[in-house]
């Protein structure tokens, strides 16, 4: 009997690395791709550990070679500028705070990389995610990852049913000192890498030089006003700033002020103190139901609005044209546009969208 084909989606990281390892040990055969996603520059060099780099790019070749499996390398730099990058920059200058990874999830590593994958006659593709897909009465679930602390399945809640089917996610079962022990028990040539955390096209983390380079006219200085209008300060461009921000602001007050909205029609800064940063409710847009139709009343959940906030309890309510709108049971002081709402069922993922507005009342 053909053995199974599986393309596993190599960053040159610890978690990425050892799913091909257990791949390989459960009798998988195993192709290893990378997507090259940004070319380096003398300005965008840095000795960062980051998932596209170059050094990246060795140190998956040198996994492959050390299970004894092929490597391709697959250029995606201008998909990756039509689909991550420019909508990223374009965000900043309307006054949202984008979180990348999921785009590049969407329309990259589970849009074209998979269609390759499928295409070179593998059955799945495999990532180093800390997720679960669990299969019941025909349907396919995407769960949390066992680590707690390492899941990753808010960063996945745009999977349909035809991805799931597709994909599998070797480390979800394993808790991250356990990835790193088998490593080290393999003794992979990354067994010792350090986790990257930065955005991988952002490798210094500064957000403001590369936000500048880009959008210059975004940085106008403006005004920083309370919610009567009052103005108390000057802010140094609003790419500068996020929801819920204190540091930074340059404000002497009686209280600490807390950037409430950023107000591109007037490139304004509205600032108050944290009692008025809670929101009841928000509105989200591109939704995607993991089970592929939208349940047909509200539902009750756990809604998670930050990568590493905590959720909280709310009702998620479907609209037309794929949006929803999230009650939550207390108000959050964090809600932020720009960012994804992940809806949650215990530990399964029922689906997400991208925030567009948050609403003081529900």
């Amino acid at each position: 009997m053909a053995t199974t084909r599986v393309a596993v989606a190599l960053s040159g990281g610890v978690d990425s690395a050892v799913a091909a390892a257990l791949l390989v040990e459960q009798g998988y055969e195993v192709v290893g791709l990378m997507m090259r996603l940004w070319a380096e520059s003398a300005v965008d060099r840095s000795p960062l550990n980051r998932c596209c780099s170059l050094d990246a790019m060795d140190d998956a070749r040198a996994v492959c070679r050390h299970l004894g499996v092929p490597f391709y390398a697959i250029n995606y730099e201008l998909p990756f500028i039509d689909h991550v990058v420019t909508p990223f920059v374009a965000d900043y200058s309307r006054g949202l705070t984008p979180n990348p990874c999921l785009a590049c999830n969407r329309q990259l590593k589970f849009g074209l990389l998979l269609q390759r994958a499928l295409a070179l006659e593998a059955r799945y593709l495999a990532t180093g995610h800390y997720a679960r897909v669990r299969q019941a009465a025909g349907r396919f679930a995407l769960c949390r990852g066992r680590d707690r602390d390492k899941d990753q399945s808010y960063a996945l809640y745009m999977l349909g049913q035809d991805e799931l089917g597709h994909v599998l996610f070797p480390v979800g079962d394993l808790l991250k000192e356990q990835v790193r022990q088998a490593a080290q028990d393999l003794d992979l040539p990354v067994a010792d890498k350090p986790e990257s955390q930065e955005i991988c096209f952002i490798p210094d983390d500064d957000y403001r030089r590369f936000l500048q380079a880009r959008i210059p006219e975004a940085f106008r200085p403006g005004p920083i006003v309370d919610r009567a209008g009052h103005v108390l300060g000057q802010h140094q461009g609003l790419p500068c700033y996020t929801i819920g921000q204190r540091k930074g602001l340059g404000i002497a007050a009686p209280e600490p002020l807390y950037v409430l909205e950023i107000d591109v029609a007037h490139n304004a800064l509205v600032v108050g103190p944290e009692r008025e940063l809670g929101r009841r409710a928000l509105l989200a847009e591109e939704v995607n139901w993991v089970a592929g139709v939208p349940p047909a009343r509200p539902v009750a959940a756990t809604v998670k609005i930050r990568l590493h906030g905590r959720e909280a309890p709310a009702t998620v309510e479907p609209l037309p044209g794929e949006r929803a709108r999230v009650v939550f049971a207390e108000p959050q002081r964090d809600i932020t546009p720009g960012q994804a709402a992940v809806f949650y069922d215990g530990e399964t993922v029922l689906g997400g969208g991208r925030i567009v507005r948050a609403e003081r009342e529900g």
